[in-house]
């Protein structure tokens, strides 16, 4: 798709639901229109010469068209496919600044796994091609909604069958499901909502459900979260809100009232043991932290960089406290450049030939980025701190001559910047950290790769599992096996007995 058709393939009587009143057209409302032209960028991006071939690869789906798709939708078989599929990632992310966390080739860490791993899906394995080809062929732009709603978690999902994701009725034309899935991130300006599960253990197989539905699917609602897109046209400009009012991915509760699934569309239903391994069986935990480490990097890029122009503008940049804790921002941004370089290049084979970035690498940077993030909006606050709020109400306030001389005067930069000049990059770092979009990314970054605790024990049962903690204990081991009560064990080693020997000490009986 181009910008323009993928804007026009919204337009679909979708059930989006925002205060109180159903949205007609996500196009033209003022919560969506902006950030679904921001998407649109990216798709125009795809057919721009001068980034198509860092963008794109050709379509390895088969299918009719020998045409091109984004890379990180195609099978990666070797370290320059994932090398590759990194600048595709990041190239796609610098349009929005790292803002955008879930656009189309996020999901396709998913969707790029269904070529070399569909028979994982049997008996639904040609539905895991013909999606392959597909989403390939369209560069299609799912969302997914993995998580219960939080809702009695600590009892399983068959106790909570009025609110979980769960299938009500099986036809001859397909599942009849009904239920509510959090959080659907992006899913007004997207065309399939991907369902899975994760967390709590499933016991009856009308909960055990992978599948896909169209956002215009009968009997499917998206109910928002609050607009800071439409607040920021309302309360704002594009100069107070540079960051809500185009990069709101409105987070939605996904609500199924009796929508019937296709058999076509369902990618695993009633096999409890495989519904439950799906995340650590399909691939797309080892492409998501892979994706999602990448787009942080970008967006760390970023926050360094505003943060830099912040205290120039401040008179603090020349500070050595200030400056020690600027190099701790760019080492963040070095860990995950780190981590995304060493998944891409140090691959785990997997099936039919295909390479998965390293899942030791994304799993650290799923912990690191719950502390890494949040300590970076700390460091924001410390060396601001009152500069953040030391400016005008809005962009109407320097067309007032009266106001305007005072602004000039006693809101001006250092080193020469005017007021508007200075309030300009305020007012885009606090959008980025203090507002309520800010506060929102936040929460993101710390939350959206799994709870806290989840992702460390997630983290330690991967090395358990795949033998690492053996191997490190055995290292420990080697170690202990050198020496003992007696000295050293190795012949090229020396205790040297005599020069612990003292005249006064009396010898043991």
């Amino acid at each position: 798709m181009t910008g323009d058709e993928y804007v026009e393939s919204l337009r679909d009587g979708r059930q989006v639901f925002l205060y109180g009143d159903r949205v007609r057209d996500v196009t033209t409302h003022p919560a969506f229109h902006n950030p679904i032209r921001m998407v649109a960028r990216l798709y125009d991006a795809l057919h721009d010469p001068r980034s198509r071939d860092v963008l794109t690869a050709p379509t390895d789906a088969g299918g009719d068209s020998d045409g091109y798709t984004h890379r990180f939708f195609t099978t990666a078989r070797s370290v320059d496919d994932l090398v590759a599929d990194q600048r595709a990632i990041a190239a796609w992310a610098r349009l929005s600044y790292g803002w955008l966390g879930r656009t189309p080739d996020y999901k396709a860490a998913f969707l790029g796994t269904l070529g070399a791993n569909a028979d994982y899906y049997a008996p639904f394995a040609d539905n895991a091609r013909r999606w392959y080809r597909e989403a390939q062929e369209r560069v299609l732009y799912w969302n997914h909604a993995i998580v219960h709603p939080p809702v009695d978690r600590s009892r399983p999902p068959d106790e909570v069958g009025d609110v979980y994701i769960h299938v009500e009725k099986e036809t001859d034309a397909g599942l009849v499901v009904s239920g509510a899935k959090a959080i659907a991130t992006a899913s007004a300006l997207t065309h399939h909502n991907f369902l899975a599960h994760y967390g709590l253990p499933v016991r009856k197989r009308e909960f055990a459900l992978v599948a896909t539905v169209p956002t215009d699917a009968p009997g499917v609602s998206l109910i928002c979260r609050p607009s800071y897109a439409a607040t920021a046209a309302t309360t704002g400009s594009p100069f107070d809100y540079p960051l809500s009012s185009r990069f709101d991915e409105n987070d939605a509760i996904l609500v199924l009232d009796r929508v019937l699934i296709p058999w076509e569309n369902v990618f695993i239903y009633g096999d409890l043991a495989k519904v439950q391994l799906f995340t650590g069986s399909s691939g797309f935990t080892e492409r998501f932290t892979f994706h999602g480490c990448t787009r942080l990097a970008v967006k760390l890029e970023f926050l360094a960089g505003l943060l830099a122009k912040a205290v120039d503008l401040t008179g603090s940049g020349q500070f050595r406290g200030v400056q020690s804790r600027l190099g701790e921002v760019l080492a963040w941004r070095n860990l995950f450049w780190g981590l995304s370089d060493a998944a891409a290049r140090n691959p785990v084979p997997w099936k039919n030939g295909a390479l998965l970035p390293n899942p030791q690498y994304g799993m650290a940077y799923r912990w690191f980025m719950q502390i890494g993030y949040p300590r970076i909006r700390e460091i924001i606050m410390q060396d601001v701190a009152s500069g953040l709020i030391y400016v005008n109400s809005s962009a109407d306030d320097f067309g007032n001559p009266q106001v305007r001389d005072y602004l000039d005067r006693y809101v001006r930069g250092s080193n020469g910047a005017d007021a508007v000049q200075r309030v300009k990059v305020m007012k885009l770092l606090w959008d980025a950290i203090g507002s309520e979009f800010g506060g929102r990314h936040e929460l993101y970054e710390r939350s959206y790769a799994g709870n806290h605790e989840s992702v460390r024990v997630e983290l330690f049962n991967a090395q358990l599992v795949g033998g690492q903690l053996d191997d490190y204990r055995s290292f420990v081991d080697t170690c202990l096996q050198e020496y003992d009560l007696d000295g050293w064990r190795v012949p090229d080693l020396e205790s040297f007995p005599d020069l612990r020997r003292h005249p006064d000490r009396t010898p043991p009986p």
